[in-house]
């Protein structure tokens, strides 16, 4: 199946769902796979370039209401670990990442019954008071979602007002695999899948870019993770506002679900991100997930299908706190990047290229 596969161009001639079935299996070569997501990643992207962003992800609270079983960070409410940072403890964060180079934050937090919509607004405002260059890429679906049945508002009344506060772009997040029956048994309390594709399509008409994401390695079937790729691709075709597609595994250590299912490995990784690159023909970048990979596995995805290095990420506390997390700096992620015969280029949220490295 794979010359077939190999035969097809894109968005005029895609890949069906069993072509995409086929993909995702253990029955396909995934090596020849690679090789076909990296010459589909080079007719659309300079061959030689690869982009980068220098970031951070500002978790605003850890207090959360979902009860995500595959979650190490989340409190829920009440609990004496359970914290959320003010405005004023916000600030210095911005301002440190500006000072080392960064062009944008990444807000993401639980979701927490006890702030009020001011809170999120003020925040906003805030931020963009004090530092007017920023970069706001803020607030999943899921949260969205939370953020409308707390204050009694419609989703589309939440991310008008934060638009107006300063919101610049939406994240991807809480995507994790938008079909049931796997969505119902991880995150029984999160919104529903079809929720955080309304959130984004609302979103897109609003003019707000959005990046999409995929977790694996719940115990989902291959079924699902097609049907997740192709809810995606469907709504590209539609509104056109995803920048771009990150995939990763499921980092189980000290989750609720730590030994419910076997871990995935390397080669797992490598088979979503090339798989991807062929079915979202639609999705212009395909970003490398370093931060739960680790940096040796990332570059190698960059002959996978990947276009995009994703951030240093001066912060990021979620995945650490499975202890899973990597860490880098600019000046190692752009060795790496060069090692791997490429040219770094730093690029801002939504893509614009600044920069050689």
């Amino acid at each position: 199946m794979l010359d077939v596969i190999a035969g097809k161009s894109g968005v005029c001639d895609r890949l069906d769902f069993d072509e995409a079935k086929y993909c995702l299996s253990g029955n396909s070569d995934i090596w020849r796979l690679g090789r076909l997501a990296d010459e589909y990643r080079n007719r659309l992207h300079p061959p030689e370039r690869v982009t980068y962003q220098v970031d951070r992800n500002i978790n605003y609270t850890n207090i959360c209401t979902s009860g995500c079983r595959f979650c190490a960070f989340s409190r829920p409410p009440g609990h004496p670990e359970g914290w959320t940072l003010s405005v004023d403890e916000l600030i210095p964060k911005v301002k440190e990442n500006l000072e080392l180079g960064g062009t944008g934050i990444l807000l993401q937090g639980g979701h927490n019954p006890d702030l009020s919509i001011s809170y999120y607004i003020d925040m906003l405002r805030a931020i963009k008071a004090r530092f007017p260059t920023i970069h706001i890429h803020a607030f999943s679906p899921p949260e969205i979602v939370a953020f409308s049945k707390f204050f009694s508002v419609s989703t589309e009344d939440v991310l008008f007002r934060f638009i107006e506060a300063g919101l610049d772009s939406l994240p991807g997040g809480g995507a994790e695999i938008l079909v049931e029956p796997t969505r119902s048994r991880i995150a029984p309390g999160k919104c529903t899948g079809e929720e955080w594709l309304d959130v984004m399509r609302t979103a897109h008409r609003l003019g707000l870019k959005t990046t999409a994401t995929m977790v694996i390695g719940f115990g989902e079937c291959i079924d699902e993770r097609a049907q997740h790729l192709l809810k995606l691709r469907e709504l590209q075709d539609e509104t056109g506002g995803f920048t771009a597609f990150i995939p990763w595994t499921f980092q189980q250590s000290k989750t609720a679900m730590e030994n419910e299912v076997e871990p995935l490995g390397g080669l797992d990784y490598l088979r979503i991100q090339a798989s991807a690159r062929l079915i979202l023909d639609n999705i212009a970048h395909h970003q490398v997930s370093w931060v739960t990979q680790g940096l040796r596995l990332g570059a190698v995805a960059l002959k996978f299908g990947a276009d995009d290095f994703s951030s240093i990420m001066i912060e990021e506390n979620v995945v650490s706190s499975t202890g899973a997390g990597f860490t880098t700096n600019e000046v190692e992620m752009c060795r790496i990047i060069q090692a791997s015969g490429y040219n770094p280029v730093k690029r801002l949220t939504l893509y614009q290229n600044i920069l050689h490295a």
